[in-house]
């Protein structure tokens, strides 16, 4: 299947988790993926013991895969939503513990986003915030900005609140 996506490359995707094994509880933790794509990201948190995870992709073909795969592989717990990300953002009360969005890096609104999960309080108390874009985007001067991650042309930034 051709799907217009960029997955996050194995070597980033494993520097994120290790670090994000020291910092989360995966099976007690609420997981929103932002452009989930081929649901790559949500499909680690769920090997990892997460089952409360909600994938927000507006490609309809790729939302269809991340069912199918969910099915082949019996995943519970993952809620698939077909829909625009900044309508889900500006239209969801619930918060969670990790969010990540991985926009594609050439999105004219990428650097609104964080914005829009504190401005809706998307994010639990001790919650984290992980964005991943491009080096050519900066977040230093974001006040809830932590810590910036590079793997390769992979770039994360953290938040909290």
């Amino acid at each position: 299947m051709n799907l217009p996506v960029r997955p996050t490359t194995d070597r980033a995707k494993e520097g994120l988790f290790n670090i994000l094994q020291n910092i989360v509880d995966f099976e007690e933790s609420a997981v929103l993926d932002l452009f989930a794509g081929t649901g790559n990201i949500s499909l680690e948190f769920y090997s990892r013991g997460c089952v409360n995870i909600t994938a927000v992709e507006q490609n309809y073909q790729c939302v269809e895969f991340i069912k199918k795969a969910s099915q082949t592989f019996n995943v519970s717990g993952l809620k698939v939503l077909n829909m625009n990300v900044f309508s889900f953002l500006k239209k969801s009360d619930k918060k969670y513990d990790v969010i990540f969005a991985d926009p594609p890096y050439d999105l004219s609104e990428l650097k609104s986003i964080p914005e829009l999960i504190f401005e809706h309080d998307m994010l639990a108390a001790d919650g984290i915030f992980i964005l991943e874009h491009s080096p050519k985007i900066s977040f230093l001067d974001h006040p809830k900005y932590y810590n910036h991650r590079k793997y390769g042309l992979v770039n994360f930034s953290f938040f909290r609140n």
